[in-house]
């Protein structure tokens, strides 16, 4: 699991569209990774909204934003054009990514254990260098915290 300073775990993962996105390819560009669920739940929709609905003011403030959760790209492309999502999302359908950055946790619903992402998010500087980090992240005003941190570097 990185800490803050620590160059960000480097990774290549398929997305929405066919393409794919190489994270150090995309230096110097800060970056901001967000790390969700599950496609199409309440508190997912919301967050991928609220990015979406930012990206324009991420992007005048030198961020590229990013989602990431285990779903397919296909599950991906669902849910993008479901609620008109403008952030590329990422497949880590082995859960690599999710591993590497530590939001890879054991989770208890209704006294049922299992293995899934926790909500985190991480802002990754333009020379790589993770700069900020967010875990167990709620969701109201997150993006908008968030965005106050990528305008603050």
């Amino acid at each position: 699991m990185p800490d803050i300073s620590d160059i960000a775990p480097d990774f290549t993962l398929p997305r929405d569209g066919g393409e794919s996105v190489t994270l150090s390819a995309l230096r110097p560009v800060a970056v901001v990774l967000f790390f969700y669920p599950r496609d199409d739940t309440s508190g997912c929709t919301k967050e991928a909204v609220a990015f979406s609905g930012l990206l324009s003011e991420f992007e005048a403030a030198g961020a590229t934003v990013l989602g990431i959760s285990k779903d397919s790209a296909a599950s991906h492309e669902k849910f993008r054009d479901k609620h008109a999502l403008t952030v590329p999302l990422l497949s880590d359908a082995e859960a690599e990514v999710c591993e590497a950055y530590g939001v890879w946790k054991e989770k208890n619903m209704y006294g049922k254990k299992f293995m899934g992402i926790e909500r985190s998010t991480f802002l990754i500087d333009g020379a790589g260098h993770i700069a900020r980090e967010w875990r167990k992240v709620k969701v109201p005003g997150h993006a908008e915290e968030v965005l106050e941190a990528v305008r603050a570097l």
